[in-house]
């Protein structure tokens, strides 16, 4: 078993810590484009289990994260409905940096740099554990999808559909 790698401090990580949640640290070679669904396959994790962070907009350009299986996508007409928005799309990568302070492939939920609101794909909350970006390319962290909840403030919602 390969001993754990102790990655440097993210504005996600120095989240979790302050909130006491715990976490487990997963480096990988990141790969451009390869997404979720390259991070399971080199991680051996169920894709899934592996959630991606998803910078999305209102029709008034009102920034807002999605949490997602690693294996299914967002209907975005879906989530409008339930968010009670008229149309939400996905934003330009540079648009996303700048509400997030992360890069696009490296975009952590937690540590944003402006505060948005979070929707979670329900089905998320019922797995025992999740593996999501912690602030860098190549970096997932193992925790509780409760924290989702807990220390965002993430709503449920229905909009998953197969990829």
């Amino acid at each position: 078993m390969a001993k754990a790698q102790r990655v440097s401090e993210t504005p996600a990580t120095a989240l979790l810590r302050a909130r006491g949640v715990a976490f487990t640290e997963h480096p990988y070679e990141y790969l451009e484009h390869g997404g979720a669904t390259h991070s399971a396959e080199v991680l051996g994790f169920d894709p899934f289990t592996v959630v991606k962070t998803l910078v999305m907009q209102d029709q008034d350009a009102r920034p807002l994260i999605v949490l997602m299986h690693g294996n299914r996508k967002v209907s975005t007409k879906q989530l409008a409905r339930q968010i009670g928005a008229k149309s939400v799309e996905p934003c330009a990568p540079e648009v996303a940096n700048r509400h997030s302070g992360y890069l696009v492939g490296g975009t952590s939920p937690f540590g944003t740099r402006r505060a948005m609101p979070v929707y979670v794909e329900e089905t998320i909350l019922a797995l025992p554990r999740i593996a999501i970006n912690g602030g860098r390319r190549g970096y997932l962290l193992g925790i509780d999808p409760q924290v989702c909840v807990q220390v965002l403030g993430a709503a449920p919602v229905n909009c998953a559909i197969d990829l």
